[in-house]
């Protein structure tokens, strides 16, 4: 049966914090199978990437910066935010935060792949086991709809997508396109399941996930659509279609 386990945590505190302690102190044993999911705020303060509000008194400028692409503020209905594409992911700010961040900018993690292998490394040496694999997660928004859903930022250690091709519908009509997409669909419930406040749930643990195929290899360049080929480019063009500054 699948379940998922929050892990309350003390805060990690900005500008720097160390994520191993928090992984040594809190988490239970892990099992063979287990999935880590951990909120992109604490792997970035691990990392040290927080800025003091007032040493950045243009946040738009630190956004644009820390964008892949991006539309301006005065382009967006109200001028409410800066709309970017970061690290594969159509996010506003540039993923930058300022919620629990005591008077500080987080902004996202570097290198996400990497640093979830180092944590899936460091927890299978640690609890002695081979299957298991590590989702750093964030939340965002998804175009014509209101609130905030979960998106995997970066992942190790299991293949991002369940390839359905092949296989009859009830019809028996074979499945030409169809692949679930797992990082993504399980980041939805973490995201759920840690909260937006002070909820001090930065951790989840997915456990009896069935149909998760575990491996050694890096695979989230599976899961990512070169722009061009994306079904929603005639949309996506206009982050493309204009240089960054």
């Amino acid at each position: 049966m699948m379940r998922f386990l929050t892990i309350r945590t003390r805060p990690l505190l900005p500008p720097r914090d160390n994520i191993y302690p928090i992984l040594d102190q809190y988490l239970p044993s892990l099992q063979e199978g287990d999935i880590v999911l951990i909120t992109s705020k604490i792997v970035a303060i691990h990392q040290g990437r927080c800025l003091k509000i007032e040493d950045a008194p243009d946040k738009d400028e630190l956004i644009k910066k820390e964008a892949d692409v991006y539309i301006p503020r005065q382009d967006i209905p109200n001028n409410s935010v800066v709309l970017t594409i970061k690290d594969n992911t159509l996010i506003p700010t540039a993923g930058i935060d300022e919620s629990n961040a005591n008077g500080h900018y987080i902004l996202w993690p570097k290198n996400s792949n990497r640093i979830a292998k180092e944590i899936c490394r460091y927890l299978q040496k640690k609890h002695k086991i081979k299957k298991l694999a590590v989702i750093i997660n964030d939340s965002h928004t998804e175009p014509l709809r209101y609130g905030v859903i979960g998106v995997a930022i970066g992942f190790f250690g299991l293949e991002p997508l369940a390839d359905h091709r092949g296989q009859p519908d009830i019809f028996g009509r074979k499945l030409k396109i169809t692949r679930s997409n797992i990082v993504d669909s399980l980041s939805e419930m973490a995201v759920l399941l840690m909260g937006e406040g002070a909820e001090q749930t930065p951790i989840v643990i997915a456990r009896g996930v069935k149909f998760v195929k575990f491996t050694n290899r890096h695979t989230y360049k599976k899961l990512i659509i070169p722009p061009q080929e994306d079904i929603y480019y005639p949309l996506l063009k206009r982050f493309y279609g204009r240089k960054k500054n």
